[in-house]
């Protein structure tokens, strides 16, 4: 590869880094080709890009970029797959689905809006972390439900009222 071709795939991961709030780092050698073609699959079903990368152009587009990795380009040992995506979770569920068949991926680090995760140990705890949509579906049904208490009790006392105000228009 030559300087330039380095050059402009750094630029390309510094671009990704800086438009990706969800980066998931993971190992995926020793998986044959059907389950490298099944991974990817499963991560273009899921909405993560999945592209292996050369740690060291990682390592520099890492250092260009605006946002703070912590401990994230200490990871960079070995084979090394960057998955990107929009939902917090979504790398992970993919992981955590295609170890069900197999050992790998192994995830060596995930930054997930701003949050650093370092380690294989983590991956449960990035699978249950809330995508944006359900955390405002959440806050939603939580402030829909004193309203809907309400209005029911509203309606339940006003025909309650109604039938007590009728019962004694009928006694006069």
């Amino acid at each position: 590869m030559t300087r330039e071709e380095k050059s402009q795939v750094i630029e390309d991961l510094t671009t990704q880094l800086a438009d990706g709030n969800i980066i998931y780092l993971a190992d995926i050698s020793g998986l044959d080709a059907l389950s490298t073609s099944n991974l990817r699959r499963a991560c273009f079903k899921a909405d993560v890009k999945l592209a292996v990368v050369k740690n060291t152009l990682l390592s520099k587009a890492m250092e260009k970029s605006d946002k703070e990795f912590g401990e994230l380009p200490e990871t960079l040992k070995g084979n090394t797959s960057i998955m990107i995506a929009e939902v917090g979770n979504a790398p992970a569920k993919v992981i955590k689905e295609f170890r069900k068949n197999s050992d790998k991926p192994i995830l060596k680090g995930a930054y997930v809006e701003e949050a650093i995760y370092v380690g294989d140990d983590q991956l449960d705890a990035l699978v249950s972390i809330k995508s944006k949509e359900e955390v405002i579906g959440e806050i939603i049904g939580i402030l829909q439900s004193p309203a809907k208490n309400v209005i029911s009790a509203l309606k339940s006392g006003g025909t309650t009222l109604s039938g007590i105000v009728k019962t004694l228009s009928e006694k006069e």
